[in-house]
């Protein structure tokens, strides 16, 4: 497994969110294993998918990287 990558995103204020985030990450080539807190808003995303790559997986999902 590669080292993960964690991102913070805003937004998120139910299960359902978090559900959103995680289905739109998974999709992405690469990604290995998504984790999601909504208490902290932490997104973790273990795999070789670019930065740039969740950022716009976040956003397609509604909500946003910040940070």
């Amino acid at each position: 497994m590669s080292a993960p990558s964690v991102f913070t995103v805003s937004g998120m204020t139910c299960q359902h969110c978090v559900a959103s985030v995680r289905e739109e990450v998974s999709e992405l080539a690469g990604v290995e294993d998504v984790q999601v807190d909504l208490a902290s808003g932490q997104l973790v995303v273990t795999g070789s998918a670019e930065p740039s790559a969740v950022r716009a997986a976040v956003a397609d999902a509604g909500y946003e990287v910040v940070g």
